[in-house]
């Protein structure tokens, strides 16, 4: 399949040049990109090009008149049925024989539909997810995970080869809270006296992880004034949870890097770096526009290692990288990870974050600025997080998870009402259909609906379709293989072939902007919305319809569900023969 709009734009621009070599159009420097885009109208074409206004001003000539000119000289192709005038506008038709050749195209590249090599030999890295390992995966991380993983599926059909990475937070306060209440519970379990400690994390895994310590160590922890013991097991523990939590909903990880490996030697490494380019000042409290503003928190003790951040981007602030003990702030460790992914040669880095880290993002990525690196090879999707509905109440937390709901829980929740399968499609399809910067809400009782009001039924419902199709031509000995395309001649036929072929510019969009979400839209309010009406329409199996005519409608709907399976694929979800 190849990219429509791409190709038109090529064609304008080879019509734009040789118009200017014919002396009917100046020399100029042709615009790059030409704009390419689908109206709206049905009856402005298949596509159409405003490039005859752009260039009004370089050309010194009317827009209609340019665009005349430019369909005077519009290459032969395969691919275009018609170029016509509108005023400054150039609408363009695709030949329908070509649209139905396209058909068996689809056919051919199967599993692999609208694979690109545009990004061939590139790598890409995606972080994503990286929670802490202190509890169950909890919903705030679950939609980042889902666009993380999307998007390395759509990086991956444009051609690049995609590592996924989960970053464990596991240096820091937060460790030592963690072994600190294991600790207690495990104390407490064996029927000696321990107080929880006011920082402890909450919720009954706490407990679940004292008692496998136990059966694996027994009392013989009693004594041990070391929390390392307790630490470590528990982060085996919780890391095994969140794999297997992530791998409920196809997500997995090739790589996991440990923030506290950067604690033996990275972070003042990189802490010299930025002394030497006089990015550093020691001070009690950072530099701040308002002088008027407390000092944070980390800065009441002593002298801290700031960082000129004011100077790099726009911000109000500077911010302190090791504090006046000596121990780095988030901040440091997070520059240092960076500096080494850099190192590790990506030609793409997307870190998939939630609303809560934007500063973080920001300064990040004008460190490695600042450090000399590409920071266009650095790019952040930041979400807002969602929330869960049932019976029209906000759902907060789990007895076992604490004060939060974990993905477990919701998984959990909606198998009371549907199979697994259709769970993970639920969780998977409504995090990502909307724009991550918009707040979203998964309503149990809706999504769970086996009705076409539900988009996840309603998409995956076209794909049975297509297979109900396919396994009732094999008990009647049709063999769609044999199915002669040019008798897709019916308006509706065509209809549909032009929705298929525009797999691969979404894809691309999708990608290119970092926005899976688009994918997800096309899916429900073009593929599966124009796929419906024809499947209801244009019978394939029917006594009035002659058995070719029925072979190529079969061949139609065979390269709809190849469609509609690599739709579902990028967006992880399954692609069902029968609902």
């Amino acid at each position: 399949m190849i990219h429509i709009s791409a190709q038109i734009a090529a064609l304008v621009r080879t019509a734009i040049e040789a118009a200017q070599g014919a002396g009917d159009l100046p020399a100029f420097a042709v615009p790059d990109p030409i704009p390419v885009t689908r109206p709206k109208n049905e009856e402005h074409g298949d596509y159409a090009t405003p490039v005859a206004m752009q260039l009004a001003r370089l050309a010194k000539m009317a827009p209609p008149q340019i665009a005349e000119v430019i369909t005077n000289h519009f290459p032969a192709s395969e691919l275009i049925g018609s170029v016509e005038l509108a005023g400054g506008f150039i609408n363009v038709r695709l030949s329908e024989d070509w649209l139905r050749a396209q058909v068996d195209v689809i056919l051919a590249e199967g599993e692999q539909a609208a694979q690109s090599e545009t990004h061939s030999g590139k790598r890409a890295q995606v972080e994503c997810v990286s929670a802490n390992p202190t509890g169950p995966i909890h919903l705030g991380r679950i939609r980042g995970g889902v666009i993380g993983d999307a998007l390395a599926r759509l990086l991956r059909a444009q051609g690049y080869t995609v590592e996924m990475e989960y970053y464990y937070n596991n240096g820091g306060k937060q460790m030592e809270n963690l072994a600190a209440s294991i600790r207690a519970r495990y104390l407490q379990q064996l029927g000696h006296a321990a107080e929880f400690p006011e920082a402890g994390y909450q919720g009954d895994y706490i407990a679940e992880i004292a008692s496998s310590l136990i059966e694996a160590r027994g009392d013989s922890l009693v004594d041990s004034a070391d929390l390392e013991p307790f630490r470590a097991y528990g982060e085996q523990v919780i890391s095994g949870w969140q794999k297997a939590s992530l791998a409920r909903i196809n997500i997995e990880h090739d790589t996991f890097f440990n923030e506290d490996t950067l604690y033996e030697q990275a972070v003042w490494d990189v802490l010299a770096m930025l002394e030497q380019r006089n990015l550093t000042y020691k001070a009690v409290q950072p530099r701040r526009e308002d002088s008027d503003q407390a000092p944070p928190p980390d800065a009441d003790k002593g002298e801290a290692v700031c960082m000129r951040m004011m100077d790099l981007r726009d911000t109000v602030q500077d911010v302190i990288i090791v504090r006046s003990d000596g121990t780095p702030t988030y901040r440091l460790p997070d520059f240092a990870y960076h500096v080494d992914k850099f190192e590790r040669g990506f030609d793409l880095m997307l870190n998939v974050l939630g609303a809560d880290h934007i500063e973080e993002a920001k300064d990040v990525k004008a460190t490695m600025g600042a450090l000399g690196y590409d920071q266009e090879r650095l790019q952040h999707v930041i979400h807002q997080f969602l929330k869960v509905v049932q019976g029209g109440e906000v759902i907060r937390g789990s007895t076992r998870s604490g004060e939060y709901l974990a993905l477990d829980d919701l998984l959990d929740m909606l198998l009371e009402h549907t199979t697994e399968s259709f769970a993970v499609d639920v969780v998977r399809y409504f995090t990502l259909a909307h724009n991550p910067n918009t707040h979203m809400t998964i309503d149990v009782d809706a999504a769970t609906q086996q009705t076409n009001e539900n988009p996840v039924f309603y998409i995956q419902n076209a794909h049975v379709r297509c297979a109900g199709i396919a396994r009732e031509a094999a008990d009647r000995g049709l063999d769609h293989s044999a199915g002669d395309v040019a008798l897709l001649t019916d308006p509706q036929e065509l209809r549909l072939i032009r929705k298929l072929v525009e797999l691969p510019e979404i894809i691309q969009l999708a990608a290119d902007e970092l926005e899976p979400h688009r994918l997800a839209y096309w899916a429900q309010e073009d593929l599966a919305a124009t796929f419906h009406p024809v499947y209801d329409e244009v019978r394939a199996i029917h006594t009035e319809v002659p058995e070719a005519l029925t072979k190529a409608r079969l061949k139609l709907y065979a390269a709809a569900q190849v469609v509609l399976r690599r739709v579902l694929d990028l967006m992880g979800m399954s692609a069902p023969e029968r609902m």
